[in-house]
């Protein structure tokens, strides 16, 4: 039957959105039978009839033939001689099935149910795309870089629907343009203004998690268990791995023969730096690996404080804090505790004491800053203004002051 593009409609939908058939058939009478209810006041003695291979649509009326003259409701009854015009030998009684054209609603009912199927449809393909990536949060997805803006990425996943990465879900070294391949981790789902967003990380613990399982087939049989991970995103990284099969090593497993199975997480992480460390209930233990590559050589833990004390070499001190102080803070984060770094009783060439600047610095600044292991020049230097901000009560102007008096020594 003639459908003004209605069943177009229909077939376009089916084909790019992804709902199925039965779906889509139950909306398409839904349509129809509220376009009867609203001629006819009523859709009862209608049939609705869905071609199931052309999409092709039938709308039949049922009447049951009565004698002339007594004809009480034209929807549900026909007279004998109106039916005899259809077809000469009906009788009293009989059934009778009429074909109802769409064009007999008229142009603007027509037009008025294509808007509301493609209304619909829409309305379908939010809750489908809705639901589809609900499930899927925490799993990792290839996809095209459609769009790129100053604050966000569009994404287009292998079915064309429409992902998000945001910028400060982006590692800092991370530049796209547009047809290039990203993989990314489905970070959360959200309803804005009645459709679906689809949030993508890069920076999230879960999407380094998901790419070890990837490389690493132990972690997937549940032979290594990853207990724990924690990221300056695009700088540094440490994940805590166990296993308790006795045969097999978790920290190898995860690195591989000559690196192999770590490198590709590497390069795809922008070159992160990872340190992957054998987990451990003993907290001192724990920590000594977390300082990795630092060598420690005592620790000292406040329980109730939730602080620990960290004794090394003077040619430790560095490591263990590690470039913008990334290693110390990301050890702190795994273990749990605020970590402080000292140095042994030594001789420290090359460095100076704080105490030695008393007359341009304060005490109170100076015991601030004893307060978490710097106690000399280098060891202040050697933490980006951010962490010594975060790690301290000092102001961010004070702490660039610090740093000038101290850089200047050594200049």
């Amino acid at each position: 039957m003639h459908s003004v593009g209605l069943i177009d409609s229909f077939s376009e939908f089916k084909e790019f959105k992804n709902i199925d058939r039965t779906t889509m058939q139950r909306v398409l009478e839904d349509v129809f039978r509220s376009m009867l209810r609203k001629k006819y006041g009523t859709d009862e003695n209608f049939s609705v009839i869905i071609n199931d291979n052309s999409g092709d649509l039938e709308i039949w009326q049922n009447q049951t033939i009565v004698h002339d003259g007594e004809v009480e409701e034209n929807r549900s009854q026909i007279s004998l001689s109106d039916a005899r015009k259809i077809e000469p030998d009906f009788e009293v009684d009989e059934e009778v099935t009429t074909e109802i054209t769409l064009e007999s609603f008229g142009r603007r009912a027509i037009l008025a149910a294509r808007q509301t199927l493609m209304s619909k449809v829409l309305e379908l393909e939010k809750d489908e795309l809705y639901k589809k990536y609900k499930d899927r949060v925490g799993e990792i997805i290839v996809g095209e870089v459609y769009q790129v803006w100053k604050k966000e990425l569009m994404v287009l996943d292998d079915e064309g629907n429409e992902l998000l990465l945001p910028k400060n879900e982006m590692i800092p070294a991370d530049h796209y343009k547009k047809g290039d391949n990203i993989k990314a981790v489905v970070l959360k789902v959200e309803m804005y203004n009645g459709s679906p967003r689809i949030i993508l990380s890069r920076t999230s613990g879960v999407f380094l998690e998901r790419l070890f399982e990837q490389e690493v087939p132990e972690i997937i049989d549940g032979l290594i268990t990853i207990k724990k991970i924690v990221r300056e995103p695009g700088e540094r990284a440490k994940v805590a791995v166990e296993s308790f099969d006795e045969r097999i090593d978790p920290v190898g497993a995860c690195v591989g023969m000559k690196g192999s199975r770590i490198h590709g997480i590497v390069r795809e992480l922008r070159n992160e730096n990872i340190d992957v460390i054998n987990n451990t209930n003993n907290m001192q233990l724990l920590i000594q690996r977390a300082l990795s590559p630092a060598k420690i050589s005592s620790v000292k833990i406040e329980e109730e404080t939730k602080r620990a004390a960290v004794y090394l070499k003077s040619d430790q001190v560095s490591l263990a804090i590690g470039k913008g102080g990334h290693n110390i803070k990301l050890a702190g984060k795994l273990v749990g505790v605020e970590i402080d770094v000292y140095r042994e009783n030594e001789e420290d060439e090359g460095d100076i004491d704080l105490e030695e600047f008393s007359d341009e610095i304060d005490s109170w600044i100076i015991n601030e800053l004893k307060g978490i292991g710097c106690d000399t020049a280098q060891s202040v230097l050697a933490i980006s203004n951010e962490e010594l901000i975060r790690r301290t009560e000092l102001e961010e102007e004070t702490v660039v002051e610090i740093r000038k008096i101290l850089q200047a020594e050594f200049e």
